[in-house]
């Protein structure tokens, strides 16, 4: 361990000044005994999201450390527990209160590490590369004693933060920039250095090479280019649609490469786990069959598509930023679960939202900038889905590009209340009664 280098790197932490650090909407509160799992995609803003946690707290008493430092990087839980009880009080005077560990899964035997600090009464925060340390193995290893927390790029109301869009909630005038802004949003996305710099499709191309040589090739030692290929190909080609593993199968059949189905089954969950891919789960009242096959395919950022995108779909595109505010809002409410639904008729719903055993929300997503516009299946599969989970009275809903308003509507007996409401004001709705961003 170089003693020097590490007593340099935390004086000059301690320094640091902390600035243009975009507020997240995440909130992360501080549970005695609970360590804080911040889990992403990667480029999507943990480091910087540790840091206005920091920005926050007194300094002398937060310990921050970076383990992608060549210095910190093969250090042993020992050796890292000699700097939080030795080191960092030689310098600041006191023990830390609050350690963060960013990219922990560096550091050899870090469970056991976490559990001693917590232990010892230390507030534990920890960030990991989604290559290398997702939710599931945190909660594996750490038995219960972590809360995780999911960050991903910018939402909208972050976006208009880091752009300094600063626009009053209360005039209609404003709607038409937002509409502009949300346009720019949906196609280029919220990753953080793209909002805020050029050469946006360049650096979305690189994150997307990184996802597929770093975190699902190299992490999975995966053998098969060739399947590697074709599979996470045709995976983001068709985000915003049901995939079928049959279909893709027939197809990496005609291109001549060799698999067996188990391989195949295993290559889609290192897919997923690298968290840049999300399958969507079909509802069903049988357990074991949401589980099953086929599923929906969405992109953690919908940038990602200018990468493999001849031409923009703005429908399926509206329907990804859905599926991530969605997911967004579970870490507000961890009992919602999101699902899409096909009844036996063929009815379908974009989204299903369960809140414990109720059926919450019934959600459909349409490019409509008024009610003509809208396709006639998508209102009745809302009735026929609610005469389903009639007894839940989920809330029925149809986001839409540029039309507003609540309609009775009745269909063959079925009717329903259904709210139509324009993307952009679903997207800052909730945004805490507040009148205007950013602050």
């Amino acid at each position: 361990m170089n003693e020097k280098l590490i007593r340099d790197y935390i004086r000059e932490f301690q320094e640091k000044r902390f600035e243009n650090i975009i507020k997240r909407e995440l909130s992360t509160p501080i549970i005695e005994g609970k360590c804080v799992s911040i889990i992403g995609p990667r480029r999507a803003g943990k480091t910087y999201f540790f840091f206005s946690l920091i920005s926050n707290l007194e300094r002398r008493k937060s310990l921050y450390l970076d383990f992608e430092e060549i210095f910190l990087k093969n250090l042993n839980a020992e050796e890292i527990l000699e700097i939080i009880l030795k080191i960092f009080p030689s310098i600041a005077g006191n023990e830390p209160t609050y350690v963060f560990l960013d990219e922990i899964q560096n550091i050899k035997g870090w469970e056991s590490l976490i559990r001693t600090l917590l232990n010892r009464g230390y507030k534990i925060f920890v960030t990991g590369s989604s290559s290398k340390l997702l939710s599931k193995e945190i909660a594996t290893q750490l038995r219960g004693r972590t809360l995780s927390y999911l960050l991903l790029p910018f939402s909208f109301i972050e976006y208009l933060r880091a752009k300094n869009e600063r626009i009053d909630l209360n005039k209609l005038s404003n709607a038409g920039k937002l509409m502009l802004l949300l346009e720019e949003y949906i196609r280029y996305g919220g990753f953080p250095e793209v909002v805020l710099k050029e050469e946006k499709e360049r650096m979305l191309k690189e994150y997307l090479n990184l996802a597929f040589y770093k975190d699902f090739m190299e992490r999975h030692e995966i053998k098969s280019m060739s399947l590697a290929s074709l599979l996470f190909n045709h995976i983001i080609q068709n985000y915003s649609n049901e995939f079928s593993v049959r279909s893709i199968a027939k197809r990496i059949k005609t291109q001549g490469v060799k698999y067996d189905i188990n391989t195949f089954y295993r290559y889609l969950e290192f897919v997923e786990d690298t968290l840049f891919i999300f399958f969507l789960r079909r509802f069903s009242l049988r357990v074991h069959l949401r589980e099953s096959w086929p599923k929906k395919v969405y992109l953690c950022d919908t940038g990602l598509t200018k990468v493999i995108q001849f031409s923009d779909d703005i429908g399926k595109l509206i329907e990804n930023t859905v599926f991530l505010e969605l997911l967004r809002r579970t870490n507000e409410n961890p009992l919602m679960e999101i699902y899409y639904f096909k009844t036996r008729e063929g009815h379908e719903i974009d989204f299903l939202t369960k809140e414990g055993n109720r059926i919450s929300r019934l959600i459909q997503v349409t490019y409509a900038n008024g009610f003509d516009e809208i396709d006639p299946r998508e209102i009745r599969a809302l009735l026929h889905a609610k005469e389903l989970f009639k007894k839940d009275k989920p809330e029925l809903m149809c986001i839409t590009w540029d039309y507003e308003g609540e309609k009775e509507i009745s269909w063959f007996g079925k009717e329903g209340t259904i709210k139509f409401i324009p993307l952009w004001k679903w997207l800052i709705e909730g945004f805490r009664m507040q009148t205007s961003i950013p602050e």
